[in-house]
């Protein structure tokens, strides 16, 4: 198993039953450093505040699509 960064995020590779090389994002596994906002927030939020402000640029983007 390696843990790299590659595409913009960090990856575990491993080779899978047949030998072929796979990956997965790192973050789903406990190779990764635990994310500080989830050890801070102790499961009191789903959300990033990050992700919040994407999502409401989002919203606002589509509803200004269907009002044209």
């Amino acid at each position: 198993m390696t843990y790299r960064h590659n595409w913009g995020e960090n990856r575990v590779y491993f080779q899978d039953e047949q030998g072929h090389l796979a990956s997965f994002p790192a973050e789903w596994t406990n190779i990764a450093p635990a994310d500080p906002f989830v050890l801070i927030s102790a499961g009191r939020s789903v959300f990033r505040f990050q992700d919040l402000l994407e999502l409401a640029h989002l919203v606002q983007g589509l509803r200004k699509g269907r009002s044209r």
